[in-house]
């Protein structure tokens, strides 16, 4: 009798990130799991070899590591296309975060910063595990959020005239030298000079900081166009007590998206999500500069020379519908699907909505599939199929193959190659 033909999906089980910025419940509350009673900030959904999903494809060895199953049969994985454009990895890492309180500052380099800062280290020795290590791979790090729900951010430097406003708002002695530079030098110039200042050369005290707090929650409270951008920092400054990266945060843009908006975060742009959850797709890369909020280390001329300076408010995005052909006489799914607009070639993100009439998905690249809502079936053309609810997913090999997905009132985000 010949051997069944292997579906060209199987569930994954992925890890969840337990670190102390996460909330407790909105994770298990997607996934109908118990809380732990402990932080629970991202969910993991790929083979980054830290922590890979198992992917299930109910053989008798059980689930395995998707990292190791890829590096095994890379073209049957991948597709040959892939592992010619990216190598023998699949080159994005798909998350859902849960953010009760912000996340570090930070800024990711260009390739060619990476590849130079990953070469400069390894040559200087430098343990790929080392604390003060920055470049710890030879990739970039493009990034896309798209909120969930309620979800407030930091993107780019403010415009210098606002920031000159808020800080003479928040009139306290640490900041207001930097009211009449920003009004008057080009922001390329005082911005850089502002964070060295804080970050390096004077690094404030408790005191000042907690002035700082102090002030940001007066105008918050006090209405008017900072008050909301206020209570945010107003809270970052509660939850990191004497962090001067509290200063950088001030620089930045606080950005509030709902449900189905999203941001694209490129190299060089100073960034950090605050509070909401909401599904990120990134290329695999873990080369992170810091500019605070954070115990970790801070290279201050690394960031330096990283961050690009320019100032503006960041675009929101929503996604448009997408063209595609369609599989096995189904509808295209340009009817369900619309797409995130990103220029990364690693990855491409789109949300699906599905109906209760088949919609073909084509499986030219490798994919994996999140249901956010509702409850989802895909069907091969063997007559396999897989049901997915709130939480669950499923790697999709690019087999070529028909597969066939339908799910009326479901909602499902879709990650593949760009």
């Amino acid at each position: 009798m010949p051997t069944p033909a292997r579906p060209p999906f199987a569930p994954l089980l992925n890890p969840v990130r337990g670190y102390a910025w996460g909330s407790i419940t909105a994770i298990p509350a997607l996934t109908s799991a118990p809380p732990t009673g402990e932080p629970q900030a991202e969910l993991w959904m790929g083979a980054h070899p830290s922590a890979p999903s198992l992917r299930d494809d109910g053989a008798d060895a059980g689930p395995r590591p998707l990292d190791r199953l890829i590096a095994e049969d890379p073209d049957g994985e991948l597709g040959p296309d892939t592992v010619k454009r990216f190598g023998p990895r699949l080159p994005f890492l798909f998350k859902v975060l849960a953010a009760d309180r912000a996340l570090s500052l930070q800024v990711h380099p260009t390739r060619a910063q990476a590849e130079a800062g990953f070469a400069a280290e390894e040559a200087r020795g430098i343990p790929r595990d080392a604390p003060r290590r920055i470049f710890r791979d030879r990739g970039h790090k493009p990034e896309l959020i798209c909120a969930l729900g309620d979800f407030e951010a930091l993107c780019g430097f403010r415009p210098a005239p606002a920031t000159a406003g808020l800080l003479d708002a928040l009139a306290v002695p640490l900041l207001t030298p930097w009211v009449t530079a920003l009004r008057h030098r080009p922001a390329e110039e005082v911005l850089p000079a502002m964070l060295r200042h804080v970050l390096e050369d004077v690094r404030p005290g408790p005191a000042e900081l907690a002035a700082v707090g102090a002030a940001l929650r007066r105008v918050a409270a006090g209405g008017g166009p900072y008050a909301a951008a206020c209570a945010a920092y107003a809270r970052a400054a509660r939850d990191y007590p004497g962090d001067p990266g509290l200063v950088a945060a001030l620089l930045l843009n606080h950005v509030r998206l709902g449900a189905g908006q999203a941001l694209a975060l490129d190299a060089g742009v100073p960034h950090a999500y605050l509070h909401g959850l909401g599904v990120e797709l990134m290329a695999n890369s873990d080369n992170v500069l810091r500019c605070g909020l954070t115990a970790k280390h801070i290279d201050v001329d690394g960031l330096l020379a990283v961050t690009s300076f320019r100032t503006g408010e960041p675009p929101v995005l929503t996604a448009s519908p997408a063209a595609g052909p369609p599989a096995n006489g189904a509808p295209a799914r340009g009817g369900i699907e619309e797409v995130f607009p990103s220029p990364a070639e690693e990855f491409r993100l789109s949300r699906l909505r599905p109906t209760a009439a088949p919609t073909g998905i084509d499986l030219t690249a490798p994919q994996i599939l999140l249901c956010t809502a509702g409850r989802a079936r895909l069907r091969s053309a063997a007559g396999h199929t897989l049901d997915l609810r709130p939480g669950g997913s499923a790697y999709l090999r690019p087999t070529g193959d028909p597969v066939l997905l339908t799910g009326a009132g479901a909602e499902l985000f879709r990650a593949t190659t760009g």
